[in-house]
């Protein structure tokens, strides 16, 4: 079913019609009360039905709204332009809103690429581009856009990991969510197509781990910022005493051979890596 523009005509052209029935019903009337005519009975029915039909060609759009027309189970057409129109009498009509519409999907528990359970939400926004899609392509397109969404987030939700401890991914959910959310939204378009409706945007609103293994989860977090915070304090210590033995070296303050020189190494990496206060020891030398 494609979207086709209904004929309609100003609001105001069905005003002046309506009106001039009105006052035909009002001569045939008259003109049966003073003559008992046959004649201006007849023609008094059929004006009385003719205006009767004319008053439901009348419509009114309201602006980002739509209304579908169809006359005894058959599809006329669509009226956008928002306005005061006169159509087709006998129509019936149903209101499509085009204005953009917020989703928020439920918290779905899936697996992720590594087969972890986690919690996953998103925001989808959407509207109708095609009202003749969304009346008679689905059953009902709101409750069409809420199911496919969460079925393409449970699609997308396992196709990546939630988390790249190892850089073996490219892109994971928590890290890269713009990327997430593109190809999120491309995926309902596909879905959604069928429908009328058009992808705005989709985005990940909530991303957590399951319950039962959020604290196990939390724990490896913590032990890789720990890893990465120690190999900056190592990488730091060890620029710090390469530097130190340099200067002493070119300024020949102190001669050091090999076995000294790994003992002030020594010293310098616990003294800077330890996370503990160390207590100086100063060589005075040999006391006899």
């Amino acid at each position: 079913m494609k979207e086709k523009e209904m004929a309609k005509w100003n609001g105001f052209v069905g005003l002046f019609i309506v009106l001039v029935l009105i006052v035909g019903l009002v001569f045939s009337v008259r003109a049966f009360v003073t003559s008992a005519s046959a004649l201006s009975f007849v023609a008094g029915v059929i004006l009385l039905l003719l205006l009767l039909v004319s008053l439901t060609g009348f419509t009114i759009i309201q602006p980002n709204q739509s209304k579908v027309f169809t006359l005894f189970g058959n599809y006329l057409g669509v009226i956008k332009k928002e306005g005061f129109w006169y159509t087709v009498p006998f129509t019936s009509r149903r209101n499509v809103s085009l204005r953009v519409i917020n989703f928020n999907s439920d918290r779905l528990k899936v697996n992720d690429l590594e087969g972890n359970p986690i919690e996953i939400a998103a925001v989808v926004v959407y509207k109708v581009f095609d009202s003749a899609k969304a009346v008679f392509d689905v059953e009902d397109y709101k409750e069409f856009v809420h199911t496919q969404s969460e079925t393409g987030l449970r699609h997308i939700a396992s196709q990546y990991p939630y988390d790249n401890f190892n850089n073996d991914y490219e892109i994971s959910l928590r890290q890269h969510s713009d990327e997430v959310g593109d190809v999120l939204t491309k995926d309902l378009q596909g879905r959604l197509q069928v429908a009328g409706v058009e992808i705005i945007e989709a985005r990940i609103m909530h991303l957590a781990y399951s319950s039962e293994i959020a604290h196990s989860m939390l724990q490896r977090q913590q032990a890789r910022a720990v890893l990465a915070a120690r190999k900056v304090i190592v990488d730091g210590a060890v620029s710090m005493v390469k530097s130190a033995i340099e200067q002493l070296s070119h300024e020949q303050i102190v001669e050091l051979d090999e076995e000294k020189k790994a003992q002030m190494v020594n010293n310098l990496m616990v003294a800077l890596v330890s996370e503990k206060g160390n207590q100086p020891i100063i060589n005075t030398g040999t006391i006899y």
